[in-house]
């Protein structure tokens, strides 16, 4: 498993200061928190790390890959996926076609075994399919499996992003704003899967979020981002401790 580092990752937009020398280190099979107001920087960060943008300076270090040699549309194949705050699935298809989409940088394509559809391109279909199905089993999503996105309540939509992430088999999962408009049930539902895929799947998890709730059950390391800069970094129970994190974020005084 492979440890991510920032170093020093700034980046100005339009003259603001979106992120200023955030430096970083996010263990391996641990979770973590990324908190602070809106406009604080925390999809800045996801965005860099996923290279939808390229910082002014700074490094972003996984495992062995410097993730600024790559673009956007190669991160998947070194092992980390995301979701957005603003889901991201075909409406008009079904869970299992989505969740199959998931797993596109694992499919090899071949032309000529595909249409004589050989054994071995039969052998092909079904790992992917099994490797599906153990992920819908893993979320609770069976019984979806046929039915249209476009016809699912907002929280199984947000499952299913999640679901769709995994299917692409990463060891660093980016999750931004998971539970927001979850209710309390869905978030707790929530909660137990995402242990379950820490636990079973082995997969770094690092979370936008704005439940506390969730934070401190969930995070093992907290970092909090202030006007594009770290404010603070710790365990749930030292940044809820934290004078400046109480009066910023959680309604305390200094």
């Amino acid at each position: 498993m492979s440890k991510l580092i920032v170093q020093d990752l700034s980046i100005t937009f339009g003259g603001v200061k979106a992120l200023e020398s955030v430096s970083f280190v996010i263990e391996p099979e641990t979770t973590y928190a990324l908190i602070g107001p809106n406009g604080a920087g925390k999809s800045t960060v996801f965005n860099l790390i996923s290279r939808l943008y390229s910082p002014e300076k700074g490094k972003i270090q996984y495992g062995e890959y410097d993730l600024l040699d790559y673009e956007a549309h190669q991160i998947s194949s070194l092992g980390i996926a995301r979701t957005f705050q603003n889901i991201e699935l075909f409406e008009n298809a079904t869970v299992l076609q989505n969740l199959l989409v998931g797993r596109h940088r694992l499919i090899s394509r071949n032309i000529f075994k595909e249409v004589l559809f050989l054994p071995s391109e039969y052998e092909s279909q079904r790992a992917q399919r099994l490797a599906v199905e153990r992920i819908m089993d893993l979320l609770d999503l069976q019984y979806l499996r046929y039915e249209l996105i476009r016809n699912l309540p907002y929280g199984a939509r947000k499952n299913i992003e999640i679901a769709r992430a995994l299917c692409s088999e990463p060891n660093l999962l980016l999750l931004d704003e998971p539970a927001s408009g979850l209710n309390p049930e869905e978030t707790d539902d929530l909660a137990f899967w995402l242990d379950d895929i820490r636990s079973e799947l082995g997969v770094t998890l690092v979370m936008i979020e704005h439940d506390m709730g969730l934070v401190n059950r969930m995070a093992d390391w907290v970092l909090v981002l202030d006007n594009g800069k770290l404010l603070t970094e710790g365990t749930p129970e030292e940044v809820r401790s934290n004078n400046q994190v109480q009066a910023a974020y959680l309604g305390g005084a200094t």
